[in-house]
């Protein structure tokens, strides 16, 4: 078990009901964190149109996961 810090921003955020959280997680990946939150809170957003960073570095949906790290969620994102 990992203990990892998840940051979410907009619908994620409205979502959780809140900005930041501590999880206890076996994730292996960022994808498999997205998994987690989404089963946790709800999302309708697909994995595909999201963005993920680990420790503030733009990240891969198959980026490994660490023992403290943090894992921000960005939903997807309009503009012109």
């Amino acid at each position: 078990m990992k203990e990892i810090t998840v940051r979410y921003f907009a619908m994620f955020r409205e979502n959780a009901g809140l900005s930041v959280e501590t999880l206890q997680s076996d994730a292996v990946t960022a994808a498999d964190v997205f998994k987690a939150t989404v089963s946790r809170h709800g999302s309708t957003e697909p994995l595909g149109h999201c963005k993920v960073a680990i420790n503030d570095v733009m990240a891969s949906w198959d980026s490994p996961i660490s023992d403290g790290d943090v894992v921000l969620l960005f939903p997807p994102v309009a503009g012109g």
